[in-house]
């Protein structure tokens, strides 16, 4: 609402939140605050300085759901910029997502792909479908193109539970938007390539919720024992993990605890 000289009036919403629209969240901010979106925002001329990077995330399905695990390092060249980054995060009640690439920026697109699905729920009235979810994500991916050609890319792993078939899906994406469905178990990042070799060997039909978690700490194990990028269980500092489960019950992160009698029975296997 405007007053006479048209100046918006006190207390009152923007027209533009009064206009019927896009359930999108992430169409409604490009069309009316578009600065805003993180792959709208141009750079300087000159080299992009050096930034934190996430590194390692693996995902496996499992009877009834699927595991998503990160480790907590960020590095920045030959530098650790952090021990205790959190790179998997609850995107709606049945997902999560897993971060590798710019941190920053990787953050921020997660929180607006959280905000993104909230708010299609609350326009239309229903959760969207899990392939709808994945296709959002690689549509906001494809918008930080521009920033991705100039080296601060975000590479995300998606994952959840999908209510209408009745099990976890994994999806995995390119910095392109590119979208792809990975069938058990996957993993980006650093330390990917010793990961993937692990969740190979570990993974199996008809594992549980406890035996994919185990899983997926080992290998996060086996990457961080090759690639210097990858931080380890930190049993000393009290840092493991971040690992979450999405079942049919939703999404919940598994306890510091429960991680550590993992890593403890892990030692002892390879002792």
């Amino acid at each position: 609402m405007t007053d006479s000289l048209g100046s918006p009036t006190p207390g009152r919403l923007p027209a533009a939140y009064l206009v019927p629209g896009s359930s999108s969240f992430t169409e409604f901010l490009g069309a009316h605050a578009p600065q805003l979106l993180p792959g709208r925002r141009p750079l300087p001329p000159g080299s992009v300085p050096e930034a934190p990077h996430g590194t390692t995330i693996v995902a496996l399905t499992f009877e009834g759901g699927v595991v998503m695990a990160g480790d907590r390092r960020a590095t920045m060249g030959n530098l650790i910029a952090h021990r205790e980054i959190e790179k998997v995060y609850p995107t709606d009640e049945y997902s999560c997502v897993g971060i590798a690439g710019t941190a920053g920026i990787a953050v921020e697109m997660v929180r607006l792909f959280q905000v993104e699905l909230e708010h299609y729920e609350k326009i239309e009235g229903a959760l969207l479908s899990f392939d709808g979810k994945a296709n959002r994500l690689s549509t906001m991916i494809r918008g930080n193109l521009g920033l991705a050609m100039q080296g601060l890319a975000v590479v995300p792993l998606f994952a959840g539970f999908d209510i209408d078939r009745g099990l976890g899906r994994i999806f995995s994406y390119d910095v392109t938007g590119g979208r792809y469905e990975e069938r058990n178990h996957h993993s980006v990042g650093s330390g990917s390539l010793f990961a993937r070799g692990s969740l190979k060997k570990r993974w199996q039909p008809g594992l549980d919720a406890a035996g994919a978690v185990a899983v997926a700490v080992e290998a996060l194990w086996d990457a961080a024992d090759d690639d210097s990028a990858t931080g380890g269980p930190d049993e000393q500092r009290k840092i493991f993990p971040v690992v979450g489960v999405v079942t049919a019950e939703g999404y919940h992160r598994v306890a510091d605890d429960e991680l550590a009698a993992a890593v403890a029975a892990l030692r002892g296997e390879q002792s």
